[in-house]
């Protein structure tokens, strides 16, 4: 297996480190680590940005995966660029890995197939522990589509559970979404149709195995935040008011945060802002 010049040139010097003896007094330095575009699958949309905070190790690095949204069929791991620099900020010490994954464009790569990209990117990331040098203490963070996605493999695919998950204004039942649509705004309907290729009449299925809320239970279920805007015109605020109910009924941590004023992502600095401080303040209650 061919490795990616920059990641040979990291296990290179690794390597030369580790064989050299280390003189008094000096500290031997693991520095940052940008990778771009690495592939975990054979599409070419299986891919993630990698960031590795410099001095990480197996044993304390902790690590976040980020996940867009677009309602499963659009949007790219780009879309996320300012939440990964400000989690770099606030949280420096974290591994970051912003995920794409294969879009529902019917009739090819209809759902699951996000959900099963998800699982197979966290697999990926988790096997790489010792190349990568972090640890399998994780947070799943994902916006929308992605949000859905975050809590789907927590609560239902995890078998290293997350050590917390954030929700912007996902979607915990698929069936609600497309049965009540917010507004009866049937556009909304047909998106998530379209996503799944069925709807919950012709596929009952799919829609409640898709639904993270159906997982929530004492044994499945980490800390979880969610964040949601009064005003959202896509996705209600209840999507995140009911999965945080479950998820305190069966004994777990849970925090929502409702900003009434706020849509779906196209909050301002303020809010933002807000919501970044909530959401440090619960990983590091949770998580560090």
């Amino acid at each position: 297996m061919r490795l990616h010049p920059i990641m040979f040139f990291s296990v290179l010097l690794l390597t030369v480190a580790g064989c050299k003896k280390t003189a008094p007094g000096l500290q031997v330095t693991i520095a940052a680590t940008n990778l771009s575009n690495v592939s975990y699958g054979t599409s070419s949309q299986q891919n993630m940005d990698i960031f590795l905070p410099e001095n990480r190790s197996v044993s304390a690095t902790k690590v976040m995966i980020m996940i867009h949204g677009g309602g499963w069929t659009t949007g790219d791991k780009a879309d996320f660029a300012q939440f990964v620099d400000t989690m770099k900020r606030r949280l420096p010490d974290f591994a970051i890995f912003n995920i794409n994954y294969r879009l529902s464009a019917s009739p090819i790569n209809l759902f699951p197939t996000q959900e099963n990209d998800v699982k197979a990117a966290v697999q990926f990331i988790l096997g790489k522990k010792g190349e990568y040098l972090i640890s399998d203490k994780y947070v799943l963070l994902g916006a929308s589509a992605g949000g859905h996605l975050a809590q789907l493999q927590a609560f239902k695919n995890s078998a290293v559970k997350p050590k917390a998950v954030v929700s912007f204004f996902g979607i915990c039942d698929m069936a609600d979404m497309y049965n009540n649509p917010v507004g009866g705004n049937s556009l909304i309907s047909l998106s998530v149709a379209q996503a799944v290729g069925k709807t919950p009449a012709q596929d009952p299925a799919i829609y409640a195995t898709s639904s993270p809320l159906n997982y929530i239970t004492a044994s499945s279920v980490v800390p979880t935040i969610f964040l949601h805007g009064g005003a959202d015109p896509l996705v209600r605020p209840t999507q995140s008011t009911i999965a945080k109910d479950k998820v305190l009924s069966v004994g777990a941590p849970a925090q929502y945060v409702l900003y009434p004023a706020g849509g779906h992502g196209d909050w301002d600095n303020i809010t933002y802002a807000d919501a970044f401080n909530k959401v440090e303040a619960f990983i590091r209650l949770y998580v560090l």
